[in-house]
């Protein structure tokens, strides 16, 4: 990873290699400017990961999206040039203005799929293909610009109900199955509940925005129907702390939750990503005990050895970096009360990662070589590393790599 060059050649010979912000450069690059901003690497190794993503045309427009093509090359872009003030300024101008274009196109398309009182594809909306995912790199970029306003203002009528097929729904509800496909497991579709992919992720950038600029009409309300869906939908099994991953239309209609196998606390899907989003929104709203709730539920999950066991490897998206990670950015925002207990959890959390004694090379070669993992941002190597520098040192990032997941 010092090196795109010394990257296997069946990884780099991959179509999504040079483009994909999940898998590929772009996530890489992450690594590498986190490392270089901190003083423990040289810059060179982020132009180098850079200027390989760029040896040949980046896809941009419709077939791109915020975590492959343009807008994923330039969310490293934009954490290098934030520590290297004028550094691909030419570059991340055109950029900025092909995301915001295609934003604002996007934007008018679910307005009008809206006008016809049709749910939405998870993909219109969400953070990694969605306008979620487009408003989060522009409120970096431009929070008082126009695209901005747009997106947030049409997430804010996503959040409204719509009328389908006789049930009133959340606006947000997608007929598919998680995956964005039908699937027989959802005859009449879900309520998605990820960061990744549903309303976790939309709750996210509501309230970062409520706190970086001023809202949009409606975005508070829209902050607190979120949250009051949330509420209303929490997980059956009385463990504590627990968060769900969707509602069915079944679920709806009865007003009954299904039986649930204990689901995993991460960021993507379940307690980590949802709890770190209720205490933004609760922070927007100044609501304390909204904020006192999310911040133990995260603990709660962080500490309930079940959950824990239904945590998915190491990695970033659904690991226990991760959960190490979120845990850090949520105690640095906590009240006095929680704060100090969401530390404390995470040498459990990093040891989950790198058992006492283990040797961390051998834990990131392994995470190379599975099937599942590989060098990029969510579930390879890269994204371990950068999703364990902050709780193992106790410093704050340098760079916003993590804006991509909202986090920051």
């Amino acid at each position: 990873m010092a090196h795109p060059g010394l990257a296997p050649a069946r990884i780099r010979s991959a179509p999504w290699w040079r483009q994909s912000l999940a898998h590929g450069i772009p996530g890489i690059a992450l690594l590498h400017i986190e490392l270089a901003a901190a003083g423990q690497r040289p810059w060179q190794r982020v132009h180098d990961w850079l200027s390989a993503a760029s040896a040949a045309p980046v896809t941009s427009g419709h077939d791109s999206h915020p975590f492959y093509g343009v807008p994923a090359l330039a969310h490293p872009l934009a954490c290098a040039a934030d520590q290297l003030p004028g550094a691909y300024r030419r570059t991340l101008d055109e950029f900025d203005r092909s995301i915001a274009a295609e934003a604002r196109h996007r934007v008018a398309e679910a307005h009008r799929r809206i006008d016809r009182g049709e749910p939405p594809r998870l993909a219109e909306f969400d953070a990694l293909q969605g306008l979620t995912g487009y408003g989060a790199y522009l409120l970096r970029r431009d929070p008082g610009g126009p695209a901005v306003r747009e997106v947030l203002a049409y997430l804010v009528r996503l959040t409204e109900p719509l009328t389908h097929d006789g049930d009133e729904l959340p606006g947000w509800w997608a007929l598919s199955g998680p995956s964005g496909r039908p699937h027989g497991r959802f005859p009449g579709g879900h309520a998605n509940h990820s960061a990744a992919h549903g309303i976790a992720g939309v709750l996210f950038l509501l309230s970062l925005a409520a706190l970086r600029r001023p809202p949009v009409p409606g975005q508070l309300d829209a902050v607190r129907r979120v949250c009051a869906w949330l509420d209303r939908w929490t997980d059956p099994s009385g463990r504590k702390g627990a968060s769900l991953y969707w509602v069915t239309r079944a679920e709806l209609r009865s007003g009954c939750l299904a039986r649930r196998e204990t689901v995993r606390p991460s960021w993507c899907y379940g307690t980590a990503g949802q709890a770190r989003a209720r205490q933004l929104a609760a922070l927007a709203l100044h609501d304390h005990d909204r904020q006192l709730a999310a911040e133990r539920d995260l603990l709660a999950a962080l500490t309930d050895p079940e959950q824990l066991a239904a945590a998915t490897g190491t990695a970033l998206c659904h690991g226990f970096a991760g959960l190490a990670h979120v845990a850090t950015r949520t105690a640095a925002d906590a009240l006095p009360t929680t704060a100090g207990a969401l530390r404390a959890a995470l040498p459990a959390l990093l040891a989950a990662v790198l058992p006492p004694g283990g040797d961390p090379e051998k834990t990131l070669d392994a995470l190379l070589l599975a099937d599942d993992g590989g060098p990029g941002l969510l579930d390879g190597a890269a994204g371990l590393a950068l999703a364990t520098l902050a709780p193992a040192t106790g410093a704050s990032p340098r760079s916003a790599w993590d804006a991509c997941l909202l986090l920051s």
